[in-house]
């Protein structure tokens, strides 16, 4: 104990002797720990409000699109993009030949962002979609006031809305919205419901609760131009695998997909769509992992380079401990321990440095989810170690090796 404290003294001794030349030194380490917490607050946020939105539908709901919900790397083929969308008669033609299924809500959607209107307010709308009485229960969805509009109501094409908690919140932050009737894209339409906040979801708790949903047939009736379709299956207790197997073999037929062909539509759940978020995410922070390695390998380098100066001016101190009995395990620990010393400093102003940015961030845009896992910070402090550990033998073996007779004549 106390030749630890007695080498802590002599490594903070040198490093406030050489204050500017230790911030140089260490400038790599911080950079490099700074990208790993920074990265890493970022996905481990991300992720947890993709999973929070994804279990949020349940164990047992498959999702249906003809393409794939854009969380795979790169664009998708032309091949992709030229599907002939789903329609409304393979929802219900799931809904009766699938013995697996409980009930099917399909979505018809437009990917335009529309204005929504309320005596003077306006706000816009990020998803505008139509969908049959059944999405309430297929999506688990809580309403925070009012009521989810009825079969009849959706047959009979009547004007009824149901909006987003942030519409909600901007149009009538000090009223009920029940019964008012504001204009979406040019329309008029009666508030019948309103959504309570969404647990979760991928790009924060703001931007997918901004959203106006009309009866399926309104919408229809309104946007007759539009044919995108997106399906939301609810499988029985323990059959999950068996339906998504009877949706795919249903559709393959329904689309002719050729028997040596691949689906012209995809069919995932929950736990596979949060299985492949996770390959993408791991896939992005192997990539910020090897960045960061390049700011850990300068500061490793710049490490080395200020310890050999260190030995160097420090040749005669060297010689006067080996005369007096130090041994050369005990020339090794001092220089380890200040070349360990001087990388844990750089770790600590490295995690600060990640937690502020990470912070900055989660202030300047909101809807980017931040959360610092505990294994992002113990790894920063331990890969900062070892880097003083790695980087610093050499130069503390080269001290060790030095003769105290010439040690001790060294001007």
């Amino acid at each position: 104990m106390v030749a630890f404290r007695e080498n802590l003294k002599l490594a903070w001794g040198t490093l406030a002797a050489h204050r500017l030349r230790s911030a140089l030194a260490i400038l790599g380490v911080v950079v490099g720990i700074a990208i790993v917490m920074a990265i890493g607050a970022i996905l481990t946020g991300l992720d947890r409000s993709v999973v929070a939105l994804l279990e949020r539908f349940g164990t047992n709901t498959i999702f249906v699109s003809k393409l794939s919900p854009g969380m795979e790397l790169g664009h998708h083929s032309r091949e992709q993009r030229l599907r002939k969308p789903l329609t409304l008669e393979d929802a219900e033609a799931i809904a009766a030949s699938s013995s697996a299924a409980v009930r099917v809500a399909a979505q018809i959607f437009t990917e335009d962002i529309v204005n929504v209107r309320y005596q003077g307010e306006e706000v816009s709308a990020t998803h505008f979609f139509g969908a049959g009485p059944d999405y309430a229960r297929v999506t688990n969805m809580n309403l925070k006031e009012g009521r989810f509009f009825t079969e009849s109501e959706n047959r009979h094409h009547i004007r009824l809305a149901m909006i987003g908690y942030e519409i909600d919140q901007a149009l009538f932050p000090n009223e009920s919205a029940l019964g008012k009737t504001i204009d979406v894209g040019g329309g008029p339409f009666r508030i019948v419901g309103v959504f309570d906040r969404r647990k979760g979801n991928f790009f924060g708790s703001e931007s997918h609760d901004q959203y106006v949903l009309l009866p399926y047939y309104t919408f229809r009736k309104f946007y007759p131009s539009i044919r995108e379709h997106y399906f939301l299956v609810e499988a029985r207790p323990k059959q999950l695998d068996q339906a998504v197997d009877q949706i795919r073999g249903l559709l393959r037929r329904r689309r002719h997909d050729g028997l040596n062909q691949p689906d012209s539509f995809y069919v995932s759940t929950a736990e596979s769509i949060i299985d492949q978020f996770h390959k993408i995410t791991a896939a992005i922070t192997t990539v910020m992992m090897l960045i960061s390695s390049i700011g850990l390998l300068v500061g490793g380098v710049g490490v080395m380079n200020i310890m050999l100066v260190s030995v160097t001016e420090r040749t005669r101190e060297i010689g006067i401990r080996k005369a007096v009995g130090a041994r050369r395990r005990d020339i090794i620990q001092q220089f380890l321990f200040e070349a360990v010393t001087l990388t844990g400093l750089g770790g600590l102003l490295g995690l600060l440095a990640g937690l502020g940015l990470g912070w900055f961030l989660r202030w300047v845009y909101p809807s980017i989810p931040s959360a610092v896992p505990l294994w992002a910070m113990v790894s920063g402090l331990v890969v900062s170690l070892a880097v003083g550990l790695f980087f610093g033998l050499w130069p503390a073996i080269k001290a060790s090796r030095l003769e105290p007779i010439e040690a001790l004549h060294y001007e």
